[in-house]
C-alpha cells in the first residue's frame, strides 16, 4: 500500500501526494527553469521561476488526468478506485480487485496512454495557436513533448507499466490463462527493468552520471513492482480455494453496548485488545475501539456508554463465511484494516456473528503453504 497526503478528491477518488513528490516536484521545477533560461535568456529570471514552475504543475496535473483514466474506466466495470497517488515516478491509480476479464484489463490499460497522446495534441495545438505568445508557446511545447513520451514509455509492455498490463491482456485473452499472462509480463517487465539499469550505468560511465541514475532509479523501480506483481500471483494461487471460515478464529473480542466507557477502559487494560465487536444477542450491532474511546473527555466516561459512541453496524465492513480468502485479503488492504468479523445471515435480519479474520491469520496460512510447496521431500 503507498501511503500520503490526502490533498483532495476528484470524482470521489482519494487523490494522495506521497513524499517523494515533494522532491521531484522541486527538482523538475529546476531542471524546467534552467531550460527555459537557456531557451529564452532575454526573459526576466523571475520569469523562468514563474513559467517552470506553472509548466511543472501542469504536468503532473497531466499525469493525474492519466490516472485519472485508467479510474473511469476501471469504474465503468464496477471496479472500486481506492485512491490515486502522485510520487516520485509519476503516478499511481490503486483499484480494489484485479479486472475479471481480459477486455477489461485491455480497455482499463490503454485509457492511460490515450489520455496522454490526447494531452500532447492540445498542448500542441495551443502552441500552434497563440504563436506570438513566446511564454504560453514555451509552456505547451513542453508539455506537448512530455505528454507524448509519458504516453509512449507507459507503452513499453513490462508489468506494471500500462503497456505491460496491455500484454498481460492479450496474452490473457489468446491462452485463457491469467497466471500464466501474469507471469509473462512480469517476465517483460524484468527484462525493460534490467535494459533501463544497464542503459543508466552505460550513461554513468559516458558522463551522463545525472541521467545514468534516473534511469537505473526507474529501472529498480519497475523492477520491484514486476517482482510484486509475481508475488501476488504466488499469493493468489496459495490461497486458491481457501474461503474466510477457514482462517476465523472464533475467539470474538465482544462486549455488551450497554456499559460504561470507565468500564471498557478497564477491559482495555485488562485484556491489552483495543478492539471489540458490540453485539445484542450475538447479533452484531456496532464496533468499538480505543481511538473511540479517546474521542470522548476522560471525565466524562463515567457517564457515556459503549453505545453511544461506538462505529454503528451499518459503517463497519464484514465478510461471510464462504467469502473466498484473496478477495477478503484484497478489502483488508484496501480498507486498511487488520481485522474484519465474520457473521452468518443478512444484514436486515441482524448479522450473527461467527468469528473474525486477521490479517495475520491470513499471511501465516500463506507462509506456511508456501513452505510446505518448497519443502524437499526426505528420501
Amino acid at each position: 500500500m503507498r501511503r500520503g497526503l490526502q490533498i483532495g478528491k476528484i470524482l470521489g477518488i482519494p487523490i494522495l501526494l506521497d513524499p517523494s513528490w515533494l522532491f521531484i516536484f522541486g527538482l523538475l521545477t529546476y531542471a524546467i527553469s534552467s531550460s527555459f533560461a537557456e531557451r529564452y535568456p532575454q526573459w526576466p529570471n523571475s520569469q523562468h521561476w514563474v513559467v517552470g514552475l506553472f509548466t511543472s504543475a501542469l504536468f503532473f496535473g497531466s499525469v493525474l488526468f492519466h490516472e485519472l483514466s485508467h479510474s473511469i474506466v476501471a469504474r465503468h466495470y464496477k471496479i472500486r478506485v481506492v485512491s490515486i497517488t502522485l510520487f516520485i515516478f509519476g503516478g499511481v491509480a490503486r483499484i480494489g480487485r484485479d479486472p475479471g476479464k481480459a477486455i477489461q484489463e485491455f480497455n482499463i490499460a490503454i485509457a492511460g496512454p490515450i489520455a496522454s497522446f490526447v494531452l500532447a495534441g492540445a498542448f500542441f495545438g495551443i502552441s500552434l495557436l497563440f504563436p506570438s505568445d513566446q511564454k504560453l508557446t514555451a509552456l505547451a511545447t513542453y508539455l506537448a513533448g512530455t505528454n507524448l513520451i509519458l504516453g509512449l514509455f507507459n507503452l513499453a509492455p513490462g508489468f506494471p507499466l500500462d503497456g505491460g498490463r496491455i500484454f498481460r491482456a492479450i496474452v490473457w485473452a489468446i491462452t485463457k490463462d491469467f497466471s500464466k499472462a501474469t507471469r509473462a509480463a512480469g517476465t517483460s517487465g524484468k527484462l525493460i527493468a534490467g535494459a533501463l539499469i544497464a542503459y543508466g550505468a552505460w550513461c554513468g560511465l559516458h558522463g551522463n552520471l545525472t541521467g545514468g541514475i534516473w534511469y537505473g532509479l526507474i529501472g529498480f523501480y519497475l523492477l520491484g513492482a514486476a517482482n510484486d506483481s509475481v508475488q501476488q500471483l504466488a499469493i493468489r494461487e496459495t490461497l486458491r480455494g481457501l474461503s474466510a471460515a477457514d482462517v476465523m478464529s472464533q475467539e470474538v473480542p465482544i462486549i455488551s453496548g450497554g456499559i460504561s466507557l470507565q468500564d471498557y477502559s478497564e477491559e482495555v487494560l485488562r485484556t491489552g485488545r483495543r478492539y471489540h465487536l458490540v453485539v445484542t444477542d450475538d447479533r452484531l450491532v456496532g464496533l468499538m475501539n480505543v481511538q473511540a474511546l479517546h474521542a470522548v473527555p476522560r471525565d466524562e466516561w463515567e457517564h457515556n456508554s459503549v453505545q453511544s459512541v461506538m462505529i454503528p453496524r451499518d459503517r463497519i465492513l464484514w465478510a461471510s463465511q464462504d467469502e473466498p480468502l484473496q478477495r477478503l485479503l484484497e478489502r483488508l488492504f484496501a480498507a486498511d484494516i487488520n481485522q474484519m468479523p465474520v457473521v452468518s445471515g443478512s444484514p436486515d435480519d441482524g448479522a450473527h456473528v461467527v468469528g473474525i479474520v486477521s490479517r495475520d491469520a491470513i499471511l501465516r496460512v500463506i507462509q506456511a503453504r508456501s513452505e510446505l510447496r518448497h519443502a524437499t521431500p526426505n528420501k
